[in-house]
């Protein structure tokens, strides 16, 4: 593959991106509840429910792209994938406000439900750190029609990416009885 010009200063930047967002985003889970920053009278309680809609939102345009480029319809498959990450990123930017000014909420659930959430939860934890330059190198390569290696990345960005959607919607079910009202 012949590398694109721009390849010098975006492959850097989507590695440094890709490195510094997961840290910054774990570092979350170390601060102690005294730090948590309150933004006036800001009710911030709802986020996990928008996180959702922005989660269900995201598989929905995957799923449309993937249609779309199915059926050959390179502009709106473009679109859909922009739109998709736009909203992951808003997404990213809401869950650590969402961190940084919630009480921490633990899942209550017993039985045999306590191993399947815990088993959807790291699993969607584990696949969401890959997702970030999977999905801004897929888009860059497809952007700059570098179609062949574009192909090659989707075939892993898709399937996890989605995963990652639908999982961040299920989390969402099985915790909202624990969030605080």
């Amino acid at each position: 593959m012949k590398p694109h010009p721009n390849d010098r200063v975006i492959v850097p930047i989507i590695v440094v991106l890709s490195i510094v967002v997961p840290l910054l985003v774990a570092s979350l889970f170390l601060l102690p509840e005294s730090w948590k920053i309150q933004f006036g009278n800001a009710n911030f309680r709802s986020l996990p429910f928008f996180h959702a809609i922005l989660n269900g939102c995201t598989a929905i345009l995957l799923a449309v792209a993937f249609g779309m480029i199915k059926t050959k319809k390179v502009a709106l498959h473009r679109l859909s994938n922009i739109l998709a990450f736009s909203l992951s990123a808003v997404f990213l930017i809401s869950y650590v406000i969402a961190h940084i000014s919630n009480p921490e909420s633990h899942f209550g659930g017993e039985g045999w439900v306590r191993p399947v959430y815990f088993f959807i939860l790291i699993s969607h934890i584990v696949l969401s750190i890959p997702v970030l330059p999977l999905a801004m190198l897929s888009i860059y390569r497809g952007l700059n029609n570098q179609i062949s290696a574009h192909k090659k990345l989707v075939k892993w960005t898709f399937p996890i990416w989605m995963y990652v959607a639908v999982t961040g919607v299920l989390v969402y079910i099985f915790m909202a009885p624990y969030y605080p009202k």
